[in-house]
Protein backbone atom coordinates (compact mmCIF):
# COMPACT_ATOMS: atom_id res chain seq x y z
CA UNK A 1 0.00 0.00 0.00
CA UNK A 2 2.62 2.51 0.81
CA UNK A 3 3.96 1.76 -2.83
CA UNK A 4 1.25 2.97 -3.99
CA UNK A 5 0.68 5.62 -2.08
CA UNK A 6 4.02 6.81 -2.75
CA UNK A 7 3.55 6.73 -6.27
CA UNK A 8 0.62 8.22 -6.01
CA UNK A 9 2.04 11.13 -4.23
CA UNK A 10 4.82 11.29 -6.75
CA UNK A 11 2.46 11.91 -9.47
CA UNK A 12 0.95 14.43 -8.00
CA UNK A 13 4.27 16.49 -7.08
CA UNK A 14 4.81 16.10 -10.58
CA UNK A 15 1.23 16.65 -12.34
CA UNK A 16 0.35 19.94 -9.79
CA UNK A 17 3.60 22.24 -10.73
CA UNK A 18 3.18 20.95 -14.65
CA UNK A 19 -0.59 21.61 -14.35
CA UNK A 20 0.13 25.50 -12.80
CA UNK A 21 2.99 25.92 -15.50
CA UNK A 22 0.71 24.96 -18.52
CA UNK A 23 -2.08 27.22 -17.13
CA UNK A 24 0.37 30.03 -16.94
CA UNK A 25 1.54 29.48 -19.97
CA UNK A 26 -2.18 29.20 -21.82
CA UNK A 27 -3.20 32.71 -19.70
CA UNK A 28 0.15 34.59 -20.87
CA UNK A 29 -0.33 33.25 -24.13
CA UNK A 30 -4.14 34.05 -24.72
CA UNK A 31 -3.53 37.26 -22.95
CA UNK A 32 -0.79 38.00 -25.63
CA UNK A 33 -2.60 36.57 -28.68
CA UNK A 34 -5.73 39.06 -27.58
CA UNK A 35 -3.54 42.09 -27.21
CA UNK A 36 -1.95 41.39 -30.64
CA UNK A 37 -5.51 41.20 -31.67
CA UNK A 38 -6.57 44.44 -30.47
CA UNK A 39 -3.55 46.25 -31.76
CA UNK A 40 -4.60 44.60 -35.45
CA UNK A 41 -8.25 45.53 -35.24
CA UNK A 42 -6.99 49.37 -33.93
CA UNK A 43 -3.95 49.86 -37.06
CA UNK A 44 -6.94 48.71 -39.69
CA UNK A 45 -9.51 51.24 -37.93
CA UNK A 46 -6.77 53.78 -38.28
CA UNK A 47 -6.29 52.67 -41.72
CA UNK A 48 -9.80 52.88 -42.64
CA UNK A 49 -10.25 56.36 -40.91
CA UNK A 50 -7.08 57.84 -43.13
CA UNK A 51 -9.16 56.86 -46.03
CA UNK A 52 -12.88 57.22 -45.40
CA UNK A 53 -12.23 60.80 -43.11
CA UNK A 54 -11.21 62.65 -46.47
CA UNK A 55 -13.67 61.29 -48.11
CA UNK A 56 -16.65 62.01 -45.59
CA UNK A 57 -15.21 65.53 -45.09
CA UNK A 58 -15.17 65.86 -49.37
CA UNK A 59 -18.77 64.81 -49.26
CA UNK A 60 -19.26 67.70 -46.55
CA UNK A 61 -17.63 70.15 -48.77
CA UNK A 62 -19.68 69.35 -51.90
CA UNK A 63 -23.28 68.73 -49.98
CA UNK A 64 -22.39 72.11 -48.86
CA UNK A 65 -22.17 73.71 -51.88
CA UNK A 66 -25.07 72.23 -53.13
CA UNK A 67 -26.73 73.69 -51.01
CA UNK A 68 -25.43 77.04 -51.83
CA UNK A 69 -26.05 76.85 -54.82
CA UNK A 70 -29.70 75.85 -54.50
CA UNK A 71 -30.59 78.74 -52.30
CA UNK A 72 -32.91 80.93 -54.35
CA UNK A 73 -30.75 83.86 -54.17
CA UNK A 74 -27.91 81.94 -56.01
CA UNK A 75 -30.24 80.45 -58.64
CA UNK A 76 -31.73 83.86 -59.62
CA UNK A 77 -28.33 86.24 -59.84
CA UNK A 78 -26.90 82.99 -62.25
CA UNK A 79 -29.56 81.83 -63.84
CA UNK A 80 -31.44 85.19 -64.39
CA UNK A 81 -31.21 86.12 -68.68
CA UNK A 82 -32.43 89.25 -70.43
CA UNK A 83 -36.41 88.73 -72.24
CA UNK A 84 -37.04 85.04 -70.38
CA UNK A 85 -40.39 84.48 -69.69
CA UNK A 86 -41.41 83.71 -66.45
CA UNK A 87 -42.27 79.82 -67.44
CA UNK A 88 -38.83 79.56 -69.22
CA UNK A 89 -36.90 80.96 -65.72
CA UNK A 90 -38.80 78.26 -63.36
CA UNK A 91 -37.85 75.67 -65.61
CA UNK A 92 -34.44 76.77 -65.46
CA UNK A 93 -34.52 76.77 -61.78
CA UNK A 94 -35.93 73.27 -61.74
CA UNK A 95 -33.89 72.07 -63.73
CA UNK A 96 -30.89 73.33 -62.33
CA UNK A 97 -31.87 71.97 -59.08
CA UNK A 98 -32.46 68.42 -60.63
CA UNK A 99 -29.02 68.54 -62.20
CA UNK A 100 -27.46 69.70 -58.85
CA UNK A 101 -28.85 66.89 -56.85
CA UNK A 102 -28.77 64.18 -59.07
CA UNK A 103 -24.79 65.31 -59.63
CA UNK A 104 -24.53 64.56 -55.84
CA UNK A 105 -26.73 61.63 -55.06
CA UNK A 106 -23.55 59.59 -54.48
CA UNK A 107 -22.32 61.95 -51.78
CA UNK A 108 -25.59 60.14 -49.47
CA UNK A 109 -23.34 57.26 -48.74
CA UNK A 110 -20.44 59.13 -46.73
CA UNK A 111 -22.92 61.33 -44.32
CA UNK A 112 -25.57 59.93 -42.22
CA UNK A 113 -28.89 58.98 -43.12
CA UNK A 114 -30.47 62.12 -41.26
CA UNK A 115 -28.14 64.35 -42.57
CA UNK A 116 -28.97 62.89 -45.91
CA UNK A 117 -32.84 63.34 -45.09
CA UNK A 118 -32.21 67.27 -44.03
CA UNK A 119 -30.59 67.77 -47.61
CA UNK A 120 -33.14 66.09 -49.51
CA UNK A 121 -35.87 68.54 -47.39
CA UNK A 122 -34.24 71.35 -48.30
CA UNK A 123 -34.05 70.55 -52.10
CA UNK A 124 -38.08 69.91 -51.91
CA UNK A 125 -38.32 72.88 -49.80
CA UNK A 126 -36.86 75.19 -52.41
CA UNK A 127 -38.74 73.28 -55.01
CA UNK A 128 -42.05 74.09 -53.33
CA UNK A 129 -40.68 77.71 -52.80
CA UNK A 130 -40.05 78.55 -56.23
CA UNK A 131 -43.33 76.37 -57.96
CA UNK A 132 -45.60 78.45 -55.37
CA UNK A 133 -44.89 81.24 -56.80
CA UNK A 134 -44.81 80.72 -59.72
CA UNK A 135 -48.20 79.73 -59.94
CA UNK A 136 -48.75 83.15 -58.50
CA UNK A 137 -47.02 84.70 -61.96
CA UNK A 138 -48.42 84.27 -65.49
CA UNK A 139 -46.54 82.14 -67.44
CA UNK A 140 -46.02 84.37 -70.32
CA UNK A 141 -44.82 87.29 -67.67
CA UNK A 142 -41.20 88.62 -67.89
CA UNK A 143 -38.79 86.40 -65.06
CA UNK A 144 -37.97 89.70 -63.18
CA UNK A 145 -41.59 89.27 -61.72
CA UNK A 146 -40.80 85.75 -60.27
CA UNK A 147 -37.72 86.64 -59.57
CA UNK A 148 -39.15 89.53 -57.28
CA UNK A 149 -41.64 87.71 -55.89
CA UNK A 150 -38.59 84.77 -55.24
CA UNK A 151 -36.12 87.69 -53.46
CA UNK A 152 -39.33 89.28 -51.38
CA UNK A 153 -40.09 85.71 -50.04
CA UNK A 154 -36.54 85.22 -48.88
CA UNK A 155 -35.96 88.40 -47.45
CA UNK A 156 -38.74 87.58 -45.09
CA UNK A 157 -37.65 84.21 -44.40
CA UNK A 158 -34.93 84.03 -41.12
CA UNK A 159 -33.27 80.90 -42.23
CA UNK A 160 -34.06 78.95 -45.59
CA UNK A 161 -34.21 75.26 -45.56
CA UNK A 162 -30.82 75.37 -47.14
CA UNK A 163 -29.47 77.27 -44.59
CA UNK A 164 -30.48 74.81 -41.57
CA UNK A 165 -29.15 71.95 -44.03
CA UNK A 166 -25.67 74.13 -43.80
CA UNK A 167 -25.87 73.82 -40.03
CA UNK A 168 -26.39 70.36 -40.07
CA UNK A 169 -23.67 69.80 -42.49
CA UNK A 170 -21.72 71.50 -40.34
CA UNK A 171 -22.40 70.34 -36.76
CA UNK A 172 -21.91 66.44 -38.22
CA UNK A 173 -18.69 67.28 -40.15
CA UNK A 174 -17.66 68.94 -36.65
CA UNK A 175 -17.77 65.63 -35.22
CA UNK A 176 -15.09 63.76 -37.51
CA UNK A 177 -13.11 67.06 -36.10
Amino acid sequence: MTIWLNALLEIVKITIPALIVFLTVYYLLKTFLDKQYQLKVLEFKHKQNSTTIPLRLQAYERLSLFCERISIPNLTLRLKKEGQTAAAFRLALLLTIQQEFEYNITQQVYVSGQLWQIIKIARDNTVGIIEGFAEQVNPKAPAPELVNLLLKYVDTEPLSATDKALVAIKKEAAILM
